[in-house]
């Protein structure tokens, strides 16, 4: 086995969603009011029968993962295949066809937004988008989020990416990328050290991260260390939707 075929600890599809879906949970953006109870299942590495039906709650995130599971063959939308492709990205985003990202869109969008914002985002699908969290981000999330469409709102609420330095207590010294806006369209600039929180009361989801290795960041929490070709996924299509959101910048 190759180290870009290394498996993650992780034992389900279920668990990598509570550790992407955490921290914005915490800060009750999104999902049901149970942060606690989703960190310690998280953190313990097990599910129990009472936590499918609160990640169903994550209205943000489930219709894109029903779409990517229902194009790709696969019953269970919490399958780690299909929870990977929507938070990291991977080949089952491939199988989602224009027609079908277009219309779980109009169907979800279409009451909300009106003209040109409307446009917009039933736009993208043509235009390439697919059913990954840079997309919601860069595109619909600026035209519906209730937290305002800024740099720094994007820039944390994407699934980032960094290179960690140190490990300081209960925070990572990490090189990671930001987005900035330069002569009026969004892109990665060179990476900078930025510290992130890796653990509450001492436990993490990447407790056993050290320097040297790449770790997956949602709103300034580490979600998971990443293998070397989920880096490289996770820097693809988010340069794939940075484009396709600077056709309507």
């Amino acid at each position: 086995m190759t180290l870009l075929e290394r498996p993650t600890p992780i034992k389900s599809g279920s668990l990598r969603f509570i550790r992407y879906g955490f921290m914005p949970n915490q800060l009750r953006y999104c999902g049901p009011d149970e942060s606690r109870m989703l960190f310690d299942q998280a953190v313990e590495n097990t599910i129990d029968g009472d936590v499918p039906p609160l990640l169903r709650r994550f209205s943000g995130a489930m219709p894109y993962l029903q779409l990517i599971a229902r194009a790709n063959g696969i019953r269970d939308p919490f399958d780690d295949r299909v929870v990977e492709a929507y938070w990291i990205g991977n080949r089952l985003l491939q199988k989602v066809e224009v027609r079908q990202l277009y219309e779980s869109l109009a169907e979800r969008f279409g009451p909300q937004l009106r003209g040109r914002a409307r446009d917009w985002v039933l736009s993208k699908a043509p235009a390439g988008a697919l059913p990954h969290h840079s997309f919601h981000v860069l595109d619909v999330y600026r035209l519906v989020g209730d937290r305002g469409d800024s740099l720094q709102t994007m820039d944390s609420c994407r699934i980032s990416w960094g290179t960690v330095v140190a490990v300081e207590g209960h925070e990572l010294l990490v090189d990671r990328a930001p987005i900035v806006l330069s002569d009026g369209r969004l892109r990665l600039a060179e990476p900078a050290l930025t510290r992130v929180a890796r653990q509450i009361d001492s436990r993490g989801f990447a407790d056993s991260a050290r320097p040297g290795d790449q770790v997956s960041i949602h709103w300034g929490w580490v979600c998971e260390i990443l293998t070397p070709l989920q880096r490289i996924e996770l820097e693809r299509y988010t340069r794939h939707h940075l484009a396709i959101g600077n056709l309507t910048i």
